[in-house]
């Protein structure tokens, strides 16, 4: 079996690292293609090396761009690759443009292709990363769903070949036996039995929760973070901050800084370059240097980060990736935006939703208390064995 994989920026370095592990240890052929969303050592590189992925088959190289012309460079590249490689899959990952460019790539080759973190909502409209989640879902064949939250959205979508019931595939059938689905178990036929499928919508677990638990021992390892910063566990906040919702916009920005100054504990903030530049254009600071309890640092890579994370008192962040990760380690986490993706989270109370107020996130952040420890909701480790084992079922 052959996967084109593409993958461009950072969160889907670490989404598709479960996955790629387990379709190269089964010896099933994977070429990884990056369009190159994210370039640099600190976004990209670093990534790779830290979790194991064999470096690129293919780069774009694509780089930066407004949102037309980044999609687009990456349509035409990606279909070149797709013409040349003829894989029997493209796998894509979350809701960035190289998402929505190996999507609509994929659907236009009429090459199967599967969605891994499908279902996601969160409703807001103005939000690129939400018309990239809607648009790839309703293109693929599979919808490799991390939770039951995100099977339900695409049931209220229109989707009904769903594999779900809050319960995962071994749950479904009996010793993780597949033939209870009827065969040929190809998502562009409609067999005869109870199941059509195409597309087929299924709770897979999140692979991000695999990663976690696959390299956060190896984190605690060879990580020395915290001595490099000469901090201690729980003596400081973990704070990233990267959508233009907040980073283009002065106002949002200026607020969160002066939430960031009024709580007074140290705050450890990895700066994504767009964030340090709006910083210095709106002049809000000089990122250059610590302000106050405020410690700017440049970005981190996965096993750094997974450390800072693991050893904060509490996380402030716009990014859905660390929501999740803050919940997988228990951390309390305010969310910097006005609505999320991972509901899960909020509802289990390890996580609350405040916007830019800089009023409300200090509140928050000083009265946050954590709640009784639960899990579950995100699977039990083992997404990316699932998702090579349905992709390799589901064959002509």
């Amino acid at each position: 079996m052959k996967i084109v994989t593409i993958v461009g920026a950072r969160p889907q370095f670490i989404k598709a690292a479960p996955v790629s592990k387990a379709i190269r240890k089964t010896g099933h052929h994977e070429i990884l293609v990056h369009t190159g969303q994210h370039y640099d050592y600190g976004m990209s590189k670093v990534f790779f090396e830290q979790l194991s992925i064999s470096e690129p088959d293919v780069n774009l190289g694509v780089g930066s761009g407004a949102h037309g012309w980044q999609t687009g460079q990456m349509l035409i590249r990606i279909e070149k690759v797709l013409l040349a490689e003829k894989p029997d899959w493209v796998l894509v990952y979350g809701d960035t443009n190289s998402t929505l460019a190996g999507a609509l790539a994929a659907v236009k080759l009429q090459i199967p292709l599967a969605h891994v973190e499908a279902g996601l909502r969160s409703f807001n409209r103005e939000m690129p990363e939400e018309h990239n989640r809607v648009l790839t879902d309703h293109c693929s064949d599979i919808l490799f769903c991390p939770t039951e939250t995100a099977v339900n959205n695409l049931e209220n979508e229109g989707f009904s070949n769903i594999i779900n019931n809050g319960k995962l595939i071994e749950e479904m059938f009996f010793e993780n036996e597949l033939s209870a689905l009827p065969a040929p178990w190809n998502p562009k036929a409609i067999p005869l039995g109870s199941f059509q499928l195409s597309p087929l919508v299924i709770n897979v677990g999140d692979t991000m929760y695999d990663a976690v638990l696959q390299f956060s021992q190896i984190a605690q390892r060879r990580s020395t973070i915290l001595e490099d910063l000469v901090i201690k566990p729980k003596e400081y906040l973990l704070a990233t901050v990267h959508r233009p919702y907040n980073t283009d916009v002065p106002d949002n920005l200026r607020n969160i800084l002066a939430a960031f100054f009024e709580i007074g504990e140290l705050i450890i903030f990895p700066i994504h370059p767009r964030t340090r530049q709006r910083i210095v254009e709106f002049g809000l600071g000089d990122p250059q240097s610590e302000i106050q309890n405020l410690k700017f640092i440049d970005p981190v890579g996965y096993l750094d980060m997974l450390v800072l994370e693991q050893n904060a008192r509490l996380i402030l962040t716009d990014s859905g990736g660390m929501q999740k990760e803050a919940y997988f380690f228990g951390i309390p986490c305010v969310t910097l935006r006005p609505e999320t993706e991972w509901i899960e989270t909020v509802e289990a109370g390890w996580n609350v939703v405040v916007g830019s107020d800089n009023s409300v996130i200090v509140k928050k952040a000083l009265n946050m208390q954590p709640p009784q420890a639960e899990g579950g909701i995100f699977g039990d480790g083992h997404a990316g064995e699932r998702i090579l084992g349905l992709l390799a079922d589901a064959m002509p």
